[in-house]
């Protein structure tokens, strides 16, 4: 049994449908179509439409190359690509006047991938449980999103290589203006991401665009991975050399097709790829060209950027177990190798001093201190941990509440080599999770239920405390941390020699 709904947005009426108590509207448009002659420029108002606009099916996702998804099929992402791709989905259990939190999530995908509308995302169950209005969001990705084209044509194409970015802020700004006639409260908007959309949220925190559109943020396994301004020019001149364009060849740049373009991605992605990789995971993400991102994340923060935001982090223990699939050589890694490795990440002289307290650490709880093992740890806390537990920190220095999480829960696909790798929490987080990946029985139900819980008491009050878990302690000087696992429970600074370490080294190389 269904029944069709209809509410009045700024741009006019969209029709939705009622099903299982939760009114769903999809493919809704926030901006208007990013092609021909607004490719590459930011968003721009939706125009208006008379009468009733259908939103009854998901729309268009962005054009992608996309990452693969073999390990983990729950990751695909279906739909038809095309640029008129800025839309977005809401889910709402009244469309009335209750005033409910509404959370706004913004997809992973290393911003090459995603879709706002991919099925781990369906948000019926969040909003069944907690009594929220649900929001998800597609954005520019790849290089229609995330490429800077200012420089190399002269100003012609002012492309800041953030539209992807400004997309999302765009899309926030909709649900402010409009999300009232779904049940939502505009006063209290949370966004929450995962892997890119969690860089994204960090993004966004540092942003002067988006300061006021949201209240509350939650970022899974993501913060703080952005691109220098110089290294983005060069991006852009290696694209312009893949079609034997020079600088200034603005129209033939515009003449480019979709085709063309993630062609081109797909051997920017060879071409700059590591030795041990087949192909780089992404060369387009954020910017920081000091003006739309006037700084790194991390920093910026540390500045109050993210003013009165309140903020919740964390990331999952093993997220390389996933990552690293796709890395031909780890298996075989020696001692060598890991050292050449991490000078990747910090300055040559303070490499033994990282990898022996990791290895130190790791023999001290009894776990593998392998070459591989080591650098699957090392990749997870430098890419993923450690920017979590900065944001959390300097939002807590501010005196604002700040939360964080270390997921443990370990996925049986594989035999269960991948652990709590990079993406397992979602399906715990929309409650889309399945038996091969995520596990299933009582014990994965109540963590689902502990989590989203979390989540929307978080998105409620600005406190993830629930019945499930009980009280969860703001980060602060102890450095609480809530265990999300088998057992939900609160640790004091765990796997604190590894922090510590990352703090002694980065305070030593300035």
């Amino acid at each position: 049994m269904s029944e069709k709904a209809v509410v009045k947005t700024k741009s006019g009426k969209i029709q939705g449908i009622y099903q299982n108590g939760i009114y769903m509207f999809m493919g809704v448009p926030y901006a208007a179509p990013p092609a021909g002659e607004r490719r590459w420029l930011p968003p721009q108002p939706v125009k208006p439409w008379q009468g009733v606009r259908p939103a009854l099916k998901f729309g268009p996702i962005t054009p992608q190359n996309g990452i693969g998804t073999g390990v983990v099929p729950e990751l695909a992402v279906e739909g038809i690509p095309d640029e008129d791709c800025l839309n977005l989905n809401i889910w709402s259990p009244g469309l009335d006047d209750a005033h409910r939190p509404v959370l706004v999530w913004i997809h992973g995908g290393a911003f090459n991938q995603g879709a706002g509308s991919q099925p781990l995302y369906t948000g019926d169950k969040l909003v069944r449980r907690g009594d929220v209005v649900v929001v998800t969001i597609n954005y520019r990705l790849g290089l229609l999103g995330f490429l800077r084209l200012d420089e190399v044509t002269g100003g012609r194409i002012p492309a800041t290589g953030n539209e992807g970015l400004l997309d999302q802020i765009a899309a926030i700004t909709w649900v402010r203006d409009n999300i009232a006639g779904f049940g939502g409260d505009p006063d209290n908007i949370t966004i929450f991401g995962e892997s890119a959309g969690g860089i994204s949220i960090g993004c966004l925190l540092s942003m002067p665009s988006a300061r006021g559109l949201f209240h509350k943020a939650i970022l899974q396994s993501g913060a703080s991975m952005v691109t220098p301004l110089k290294e983005s020019v060069l991006i852009a001149e290696k694209f312009l050399l893949i079609f034997g364009f020079n600088a200034g060849d603005v129209d033939a740049l515009k003449a480019l097709t979709v085709e063309q373009i993630l062609s081109a991605e797909m051997k920017l992605r060879a071409e700059m790829a590591r030795p041990w990789e087949k192909l780089r995971a992404t060369v387009t993400q954020p910017i920081v060209d000091g003006k739309t991102l006037p700084a790194i994340p991390v920093e910026a923060v540390k500045q109050d950027s993210a003013g009165n935001v309140l903020v919740m982090a964390g990331s999952n223990q093993d997220e390389w177990g996933l990552i690293g699939m796709a890395d031909r050589g780890l298996p075989e890694l020696d001692e060598a190798g890991l050292a050449e490795r991490c000078q990747r990440l910090i300055p040559a002289k303070r490499v033994p001093v990282l990898v022996e307290a990791y290895r130190a650490a790791r023999v001290k709880r009894g776990e593998d201190a392998s070459p591989p093992a080591i650098y699957r740890a090392i990749q997870t806390d430098s890419t993923f941990r450690m920017p979590a537990i900065k944001f959390v920190e300097s939002q807590q220095r501010r005196h604002r509440s700040s939360y964080s999480y270390l997921f443990t829960w370990k996925s049986p696909a594989m035999g269960g080599i991948l652990g709590a790798c990079h993406t397992l929490e979602i399906g715990f987080v929309f409650g889309t999770y399945t038996q091969r990946f995520n596990g299933s029985g009582p014990a994965a139900e109540l963590l689902a239920g502990n989590i989203q819980d979390a989540w929307t008491a978080f998105a409620r009050t600005g406190n993830p405390s629930n019945k499930g878990i009980s009280t969860w302690p703001e980060y602060g000087e102890n450095r609480a941390t809530m265990i999300l696992g088998a057992d939900c429970h609160v640790e004091e600074a765990p796997y604190d020699e590894e922090r510590h370490v990352w703090d002694v080294i980065l305070g030593s190389s300035g």
